[in-house]
């Protein structure tokens, strides 16, 4: 069997899956060398990163054809890896943009592809399925809808349940009163915690309506803002964007921030997710390129957009997309959640039932069990 493996996760949350992945494969085989891109987590957990998720953080269309020489650079890298060290398997997770193009180009050199954490196909164009049967040896699924989805179209798929269930449930919570002594929190104000994203354009687009409208809702409803910091953005980005310093910065300790927050005004990605499954009440927004946004919205087949709201096949959490995303609206929508103590307590339990829908546990695991089943029948 193989003992060397590309793995290629570009963004935050794939970081996170990859670390988790990773250490269930080298619990079943310590002598598997992982080569590719990740984060921090993947690199403690042993990955031999050509390029870290900071360099790979592109967001949207236009974004990406700014930055095609040095994509071009990276698959080059990579490619070089591969002939290299002699690697015969890649694990590609979400990532989509960059994952699919690459896929197709080491498919031609013979490598098998696992995908692990679907790209969202059965949102944004359907017809790039047939395309993508033809790249990849193996898909692992993450949410139940989607197996149903890649069997219609004869693909090999496993669904193993959202490794974030492990996760959560693994956690050790600090006490409110340890989170609020660690971070030199107010102690007599309910938490309202932003999360604008992990990439410096969506914290652009993004933080400035947010922080203004975070800044009414404080006020009227005695509340103290929490931004939490994604560990690859640095803390100035947030001076860049607005003159405001009425909120306190957090870096890390997200899960216990979403524990003993009050409300959240969170970025459309796994934000979202974390938020459900630890139920705080929130109001999702998203904004990119004009440009990115028109072309998304041609090839998008669904007509919502936060992972809680597609799990739960209704819209439970209030979206705010493109210019909608502005301090009025998000000071509206969130007033009339913060106002009413009946609507609130209704958003809580209806969050409360994504995670039944989101299997029991164990997910890197199984994926890691699928992958070293695939790898030995070769």
């Amino acid at each position: 069997m193989t003992n060397k493996i590309m793995i290629i996760a570009g963004e935050a949350s794939g970081d996170l899956h990859g670390a988790a992945l990773i250490k269930e494969l080298l619990n079943i085989n310590p002598k598997i060398k992982f080569y590719g891109i990740g984060g921090d987590k993947m690199v403690a957990e042993g990955l031999i990163a050509q390029y870290h998720i900071k360099q790979m953080s592109f967001l949207g269309f236009v974004e990406v054809l700014k930055h095609i020489p040095f994509i071009k650079a990276v698959q080059k890298t990579l490619i070089n890896k591969i002939k290299e060290e002699n690697i015969h398997t890649a694990i590609l997770i979400d990532y989509p943009g960059f994952n699919l193009n690459f896929a197709k180009k080491i498919k031609e050199m013979g490598v098998k592809i696992i995908y692990y954490i679907s790209p969202q196909v059965w949102a944004w164009g359907k017809k790039r399925v047939n395309k993508i049967k033809q790249l990849i040896d193996k898909m692992i699924v993450v949410f139940p809808f989607e197996v149903n989805f890649y069997r219609e179209h004869n693909f090999k798929v496993d669904y193993t349940g959202h490794p974030l269930i492990d996760r959560i449930n693994n956690y050790k919570f600090l006490t409110r009163t340890e989170l609020i002594t660690k971070f030199n929190l107010e102690e007599n104000k309910d938490i309202l915690l932003v999360m604008p994203g992990s990439r410096q354009q969506e914290i652009k687009k993004i933080f400035p309506a947010v922080i203004t409208a975070a800044e009414k809702l404080a006020k009227d409803f005695n509340l103290q803002i929490v931004i939490a910091c994604s560990e690859n953005i640095e803390v100035s980005v947030f001076n860049k964007f607005t003159s405001s310093s009425n909120y306190h910065l957090v870096r890390g300790n997200t899960y216990d921030l979403i524990k003993y927050s009050k409300f959240g005004i969170i970025k459309s990605g796994t934000s979202t997710l974390e938020a459900a499954l630890l139920q705080l009440p929130f109001i999702v927004v998203y904004k990119t390129s004009v440009f990115s946004y028109i072309i998304g919205k041609l090839l998008a087949s669904i007509k919502t957009i936060a992972m809680p709201n597609i799990i739960a096949g209704e819209k439970i959490v209030e979206e705010l997309i493109q210019k909608d995303v502005t301090t009025d609206k998000i000071y509206r929508k969130s007033k009339i959640l913060l106002k009413d103590e009946i609507l609130y307590n209704n958003l809580k339990n209806k969050l409360g039932s994504i995670k039944e829908k989101l299997g029991d546990g164990n997910a890197s695991k199984k994926a890691a069990e699928l992958i070293i089943t695939e790898l030995n029948e070769h």
